[in-house]
């Protein structure tokens, strides 16, 4: 028998590093020939790493959300008969480790000692617990010391004195989960609304607790996708001087159009909001040039590009990946809309190919219902500016009613937000654009028109 040292080849262009993101194998397994040992993420994609021979495997290089360097061992495997070895000898390499899971806390609560009473109480305090009550309010002072009861037709907690506060008192009690025999009156001995706002405010009721189940901690590994989410958006955040400019755009004829189309698609893929937006912006980037653009801080160069190759920002279970369409001013709207089905699939998946997730020049980003009135996206680094619109909402305006005058009318409005590099991008361009593209969609029939 013999050791045969697998080590983690040359996975892609410049790539010199890449991360373990998952193992599937541990020490002591049998691999066969061909079989999938481990996931490497690199900065564009994660390559599955198969294992070139059959045996058992005896060393791993680390763990889950270790870097291993190109040429550097991964799997050790003593394989059958004379066995093969390496070239050279192996390195040596961390001990196993079990993959990085969610370490789950849960914390006790602690119920300090009561302290003792300087007069003695008049009633017993009870709690009844509710799963619709509101969630809990802080306490000014630890809670006394509590029985649990229950109240009887007449007010009374069971082994304790009566308790006085009017029907309308005692229906919000019950419906807040209070038992009134723990709440002290403020005068003449009866409950009122204000001391039902005094309890809430300041004691401390065991029993009144909000609905749902009690969570514990969890800690969690920043690794792989995440990792690199993180890494990016703070790479870019503090290398570019954002700005960002949003705008207000009638939709209401676009959305008409989309209907239309839609309507009379045939066997072409439904249209959404995204393949008209894309074409608007097609159409007026050869315009604005310092747009479609990345720019090389540490070489001091931008690079303006010709063709649009469009960053479509799609959300996945693994985090926000960026898939890129290609060459997207030379598509048309089905072609468009084909296409963002595909890559929006392939990255949720997890089978988008490396080349689909790079060489982006500029990204758009929307969160379609969830959008929000207005958004400041991260530029998506090298790129200079990122394009966010934001969800559509119907809104009374004043309209030309033809006649010189105006009218009011329901109408679909949505917002357009832009955040741009402003090393590259002055203020005036990236407003100037925006209000381009209002136009455009604004008149939608101006997209179809060669």
């Amino acid at each position: 028998m013999g050791k045969f040292t697998f080590r983690l080849p040359d996975i892609g262009e410049g790539i010199a590093e890449a991360e373990i993101v998952a193992w599937h194998v541990q020490v002591g397994d049998r691999v066969e020939e061909d079989a999938r040992v481990a996931d490497m993420m690199t900065d564009k994609a994660t390559v599955e790493m198969e294992s070139p021979v059959s045996g058992v495997v005896v060393e791993v290089a680390g763990e889950v959300g270790d870097v291993v360097a190109i040429g550097s061992p991964l799997v050790v495997i003593e394989t059958d008969g004379e066995g093969e070895a390496s070239e050279a000898a192996p390195a040596p390499v961390a001990a196993p480790a079990p993959k990085a899971e969610v370490v789950e806390q849960r914390i006790e609560a602690e119920t300090p000692e009561p302290p003792a009473p300087a007069t003695p109480e008049p009633f017993v305090s009870s709690v009844v617990e509710t799963p619709t009550a509101p969630p809990p309010i802080p306490a000014a002072s630890p809670s006394p010391a509590r029985v649990s009861t229950s109240l009887d037709t007449n007010g009374k907690g069971k082994g304790s004195a009566k308790v006085l506060a009017s029907p309308a008192v005692r229906q919000r009690a019950h419906d807040l989960g209070i038992d009134l025999s723990e709440v002290r009156p403020s005068e003449e001995g009866r409950i009122r609304h204000a001391d039902l706002d005094q309890f809430l405010a300041y004691s401390a009721a065991g029993g009144y607790r909000a609905a749902g189940a009690e969570r514990g901690d969890e800690v969690i590994k920043v690794i792989g996708l995440r990792r690199r989410i993180a890494e990016n958006m703070a790479a870019s955040k503090r290398n570019i001087p954002h700005f960002s400019y949003v705008e207000e755009c009638d939709v209401t004829a676009l959305e008409a159009m989309r209907e239309q189309l839609n309507a009379h698609r045939g066997d072409k893929p439904k249209l959404t909001m995204l393949p008209l937006l894309i074409t608007a912006f097609c159409r007026l980037l050869p315009q604005f040039p310092m747009l479609n653009a990345r720019y090389d801080d540490e070489a001091g160069v931008v690079t303006r590009y010709g063709a649009v190759h469009m960053g479509m920002a799609a959300q996945t279970p693994a985090g926000l990946m960026v898939p890129v369409i290609r060459n997207a001013q030379s598509l048309n709207l089905w072609q468009l809309a084909r296409e963002i089905a595909r890559l929006a699939e392939a990255a949720r998946n997890g089978t988008a190919k490396s080349e689909e997730l790079s060489g982006s020049t500029l990204t758009v980003t929307s969160l379609g219902p969830l959008g929000g009135v207005a958004t400041t996206p991260v530029i998506n680094r090298p790129e200079v500016a990122i394009i966010g619109p934001n969800r559509i909402i119907e809104r009374p305006m004043f309209v030309p009613d033809g006649m010189g005058g105006e009218r009011i009318e329901k109408r679909k409005l949505m917002n357009i937000s832009i955040s741009c590099d402003h090393r590259v991008v002055d203020g005036w361009d990236a407003a100037s654009f925006v209000q381009a593209v209002k136009k455009l969609i604004e008149a939608p029939v101006l997209l179809l028109a060669d």
